[in-house]
């Protein structure tokens, strides 16, 4: 199990973790952690091999600040995928990434809330689309897997911190849900049960 909890070593790795770890609640950076570990599960199952079909650092910047548009740092006046993707790439341009890998992560994070449009996409985007379904029930890993997943990067209700923080954001900027978007079905889920304290409807 050691080897399913690796993470990238490398110096722009180390910080986008860091900056994620110390501006995300807690729950949240965990779930961006366990979405690579799961995303890197369905690559070695669909027979895609790292450092040939994917690039296991690129996926882990996508995987890792998929959810920081949720964070002050990246909350603006787009929906908080756009907004992540966007403060996403700015810190991938000042690491002095190319520009072809920040456009990779942009899109992975700006659509990994769009459900069969981020899978007809390259490697990276759908791999972080498939690591967020898979921390959220998709069957990517073994119950072993999981739980050795979990145990290292605790749940800590997720569910509930993720859906506040968008709606929370939403409802201050209504922008921030257009129509059809997730962040619009978790406000309609809380204008038609606005006494619910557990996890939204819309999750």
């Amino acid at each position: 199990m050691t080897e399913l909890l690796l993470l990238p070593t490398a110096d722009t790795a180390r910080r986008a973790l860091d900056w994620v770890q110390r501006t995300e609640e807690l729950s949240i950076a965990n779930h961006s952690v366990r979405t690579f570990l799961h995303a890197r599960v369905v690559a070695a199952s669909d027979g895609l091999v790292a450092g040939q079909d994917y690039d296991a650092e690129v996926l882990f910047l996508a995987c890792v600040l998929h959810d920081i548009g949720t964070t002050d740092d990246a909350d603006g006046e787009l929906r908080f995928e756009v907004d992540g993707a966007d403060a996403a790439a700015r810190f991938l341009a000042a690491e002095g990434r190319n520009p072809a890998e920040i456009d990779v992560v942009w899109e992975a994070i700006a659509l990994h809330t769009s459900p069969q449009i981020a899978e007809r996409r390259g490697p990276i985007t759908k791999l972080t689309r498939l690591g967020v379904r898979g921390d959220f029930g998709l069957e990517t890993v073994t119950d072993a897997e999981r739980q050795a997943i979990e145990d290292a990067y605790p749940r800590l209700d997720v569910e509930k911190h993720l859906g506040d923080a968008v709606l929370e954001q939403a409802l201050r900027t209504p922008e921030k849900a257009p129509r059809n978007s997730w962040p619009a079905s978790l406000v309609r889920a809380h204008h038609d049960d606005p006494h619910n304290t557990g996890v939204s409807e819309a999750f």
